[in-house]
């Protein structure tokens, strides 16, 4: 069994495009499928909350200096 370490590993690889296909085969064929989706889905949000305060932050700062 993968620690979740390793599956934040692969699925931040993946989702950068610098996953091998060696490591992809091993993933999926060592570890069920769901800790994948789950990683994913929580690396997506955090990401598209990231941007979102991001943009707030850099709007919020450029109204306040003109």
């Amino acid at each position: 069994m993968m620690t979740f370490l390793s599956i934040f590993q692969s699925v931040l690889a993946a989702m950068f495009g610098v996953q091998s296909s060696k490591k992809y085969q091993y993933d999926f064929t060592h570890t069920p499928f769901w800790p994948y989706v789950l990683v994913g889905t929580l690396f997506v949000i955090l990401f598209v909350v990231g941007l979102i305060l991001l943009v707030n932050g850099i709007v919020l700062a450029d109204k306040g200096s003109g």
